[in-house]
């Protein structure tokens, strides 16, 4: 009984830190992306033209790409010999194998889920009552402040907590960009992957069933929400 508690005890550690990284990294991810995602949606929603199907085309991409093809394009990017890594050197940001360059992939990785749910969600709301507002003089801006986003919330927070759970699991471009340094950029996937790797099974296995209670939990709370938005 004793070794239990102790093994159980010693569990509850080895989650901590890798728990704490990966909520750290999922809320920054999706925090940030929000006002990028739902700017695009809102701008291309119900547009047929063909840029508008390039430009969707575009933020969906990130969805059916292998995410280490992802990580190799952040690297080619962002990284210290990357298109952009001069110019964030020289204002003294390194996003290789830290905790923000996980951020950088995650939000890359989880963009395309927001953006579409927010634009599955804006294209219900009924026209008519935009039209109304931009009579009385109301700028766009207004518009999707007061009448779209309000409208449409249920459907777009069900989106960012899918978008929070996926970025809570984000595995082949966090290693890439960020690696797997224990107690700085050790998700849980990550540390699944090392414990694993290892050959601590007792350890991967516990690891890997508590994410899967924060990934269903999240899940779950998505449905509730969208069973409400269909009441």
């Amino acid at each position: 009984m004793n070794g239990f508690f102790s093994s159980a005890g010693g569990w509850v550690g080895a989650i901590q830190s890798p728990l704490l990284i990966s909520l750290k990294v999922a809320l920054t991810a999706t925090a940030g992306t929000f006002g990028l995602a739902i700017l695009a949606a809102w701008r291309l929603r119900s547009r047929k033209s063909l840029l508008s199907s390039m430009l969707d085309a575009a933020f969906t991409l990130p969805l059916v790409l292998p995410p280490t093809v992802i990580g190799y394009y952040l690297i080619q990017l962002l990284g210290r010999r990357g298109l952009l890594g001069p110019e964030l050197g020289a204002w003294g940001i390194n996003l290789m194998f830290t905790w923000q360059g996980a951020v950088a992939a995650a939000s890359v990785v989880i963009f395309p889920l927001i953006y579409k749910s927010c634009r599955a969600a804006l294209e219900q709301v009924n026209p008519d009552l935009e039209d109304a507002a931009r009579t009385l003089g109301a700028s766009e801006w207004r518009i999707l402040v007061t009448i779209s986003i309000p409208l449409a919330w249920k459907g777009i927070f069900a989106g960012l907590i899918l978008a929070f759970a996926r970025g809570m699991g984000e595995f082949g471009a966090t290693l890439m960009i960020a690696g797997n340094i224990p107690g700085k950029t050790q998700t849980l996937a990550l540390a699944i992957y090392s414990a694993f790797q290892a050959g601590e099974d007792e350890r991967a296995f516990f690891l890997a069933v508590a994410t899967s209670v924060f990934c269903c939990a999240a899940l779950i709370s998505a449905e509730y929400i969208s069973r409400l938005g269909r009441k």
